[in-house]
């Protein structure tokens, strides 16, 4: 009988709920696997499968695998992050060594194909199976949701792949063809259109189904991909159509009511349900890397027990412009060097950990006050977050560490949490989507309109002056998404489809060194923590040399 296997951790948490009423199933099927023969003869168990296929989103966990937190290695293989323990293998990009042989955790060729696969699977067996019409047709349409944004991932990062939509054979050698990226971009395009003609607008904070495709979802994958189709890598004559299909796809999620930028505090926007969050992907409480220790370990300073794994780079500090919304090369901005963290982008304040700010509530960091310190970070040198200071393996090797999708309302060295999610589409991005299509259409004064709601939302209270334009205004949409979308995983394509990453991934990684005086002021020295080099063929990544072998298919230009 052929079976299709599932890992353990995820059968179990799809059939729980399934026990009572699917038990003589089940007590004759073993929990990491269920037959072919049951799955597609109740639809619970189809909706079990289905379930696990969203697999191929981003997630808040930490599992040192090539699909589910590939977010965390694309912002350490940018000049926006540095992943001390190289956990994703970031250094083969990093160095430049990248080939069809040493991909590691960048390869998602194979394990997105055999979510590809199942999704195939499902979409050929579910008009069979028995049981509620309204249920069958709207996993039919997640399951195309989900099958689009497996084809995004890999045309972003492959180009044009093979277009497979029925069941195969995964382990043989076949010969087919790579379609065009244009031709994978129409195919994405009219699933996500599929799907949001029959997904439903949204769901209510506190459902059972709060984080499955919605519309929203659908279009704002649309909006993406139209907007990575219209951008200088695969739009090099700068055809507007293209800019206009991206305006319109921006257009349609922003005009969806159910949207709003988020109000309250910019820091909670990722840690708790919002009007602003599109898509999002929950953590599995399953797994102690998602509920016990989670991103905040990962992310907190050494000093706080944290392990500082991805710590931001001065790059990316030097991004954040002035309370005023200037930037700090702007002789006009009143930036310091020697006092760099006054008066900053507000954003700043809540996505960068650095030296002197407070971290954490007082009560969970009874250790620190023993010691006759306190919850204020430490970084300087010889301080308790420093690497002369407390679990000295895990200080931030640019002193930096991220704040962004923090959760400071419990401790993370000793309490359960069960709540996390990673944030796959939001608003935010949209409104930056539609600047950057409506400049390219000419429009600037509507490109600086969107880029102002979202400056104001965070805290900036002038607007961009009319003057800013052309080449200036560009650059200052640029700069906004670095900003704004640090450590969603945006980073990395965005420099790539923009056709600068020769330029901003070929510049040395910095950090910063400070020195406490015995006046107690601090020297701040900047410095150079690692080299970076990039060479053109990785604009796209090479196809596996197995996967070559396997299917002759053509190689992307620049790999042998």
């Amino acid at each position: 009988m052929k079976r299709i296997y599932w890992r353990i951790g995820a059968a179990l948490c799809t059939v729980l709920f399934l026990a009572a009423c699917q038990k003589n199933v089940l007590d004759k099927v073993p929990l990491d696997s269920f037959s072919d023969e049951s799955v597609w003869k109740d639809i619970k168990l189809a909706k079990a499968f289905a379930d696990f296929q969203y697999n191929i989103l981003p997630n808040p966990g930490h599992y040192w695998n090539n699909l589910t937190n590939r977010s965390w290695a694309l912002s350490s293989a940018t000049d926006e992050a540095i992943n001390r323990f190289d956990d994703y293998n970031a250094s083969i990009m990093n160095t430049g060594s990248l080939t069809p042989d040493n991909l590691g955790n960048f390869d998602i060729w194979g394990e997105t194909y055999k979510r590809i696969q199942d999704c195939n699977l499902f979409l050929s067996k579910i008009d069979g199976v028995p049981g509620d019409d309204a249920l069958r047709s709207q996993l039919k349409a997640e399951i195309t949701y989900l099958r689009a944004f497996a084809y995004f991932r890999l045309v972003s990062d492959y180009g044009g792949v093979p277009l497979v939509k029925k069941p195969f054979d995964l382990h043989s050698n076949f010969e087919m063809s790579r379609s065009s990226f244009e031709e994978c971009v129409a195919f994405i395009v009219a699933e996500c259109d599929a799907a949001a003609a029959v997904l439903p607008v949204s769901y209510s904070t506190g459902s059972p189904d709060l984080g499955r495709a919605t519309k929203g979802a659908a279009l704002a994958l649309k909006s993406r991909v139209l907007l990575y189709a219209a951008s200088p890598f695969w739009n090099p004559s700068g055809d507007k159509q293209k800019w206009q299909l991206a305006s319109d796809a921006a257009k349609a999620v922003i005009d969806m009511p159910v949207y709003q930028l988020y109000t309250g505090s910019y820091a909670t926007l990722f840690t708790s349900q919002n009007t602003e969050l599109i898509m999002t992907r929950g953590g599995n409480k399953q797994y102690r890397w998602d509920a016990f220790q989670g991103v905040e370990m990962f992310l907190a300073p050494n000093g706080f027990h944290g392990w500082s794994s991805f710590a931001p780079s001065q790059n990316l500090v030097d991004a954040f412009g002035t309370a005023d919304g200037k930037d700090i090369t702007d002789p006009a901005s009143g930036y310091d060097s020697q006092n760099p963290y006054t008066n900053r982008d507000p954003r700043f304040y809540n996505d960068i950990i650095y030296d002197g700010r407070p971290f954490g509530r007082p009560d969970f960091c009874k250790d620190r006050y023993s010691a006759g310190h306190s919850n204020v970070v430490e970084a300087y040198e010889g301080g308790l977050d420093s690497p002369k200071g407390w679990d000295t393996w895990n200080a931030s090797l640019t002193r930096y560490s991220f704040r962004k999708y923090q959760d400071t309302t419990y401790n993370y060295n000793t309490d359960l949490q069960t709540n996390k999610f990673w944030v796959i589409a939001r608003l935010g991005e949209i409104y930056l989507n539609y600047a950057e299509a409506e400049f390219n259409l000419g429009h600037e004064n509507v490109a600086r309109q969107y880029l102002d709601l979202l400056r104001h939302r965070a805290g900036i209270v002038n607007d961009l002056p009319g003057s800013l334009a052309g080449s200036s205004l560009q650059k200052k949409i640029q700069n906004e998404r670095q900003v704004e979308l640090c450590l969603e995983g945006h980073r990395y394509y965005d420099v790539r489809r923009w056709k600068i990453a020769d330029d901003t991934e070929n510049k040395p990684l910095g950090g910063i060194v400070i020195t406490k005086n015995p006046d107690g002021s601090k020297t701040y020295a900047y410095v150079k923590v690692q080299d970076r080099a990039f060479k053109p063929q990785h604009y796209l990544l090479p196809i596996p040399r197995e996967e070559i072998r396997r299917t002759n298919l053509p190689q992307n230009p620049g790999y042998k």
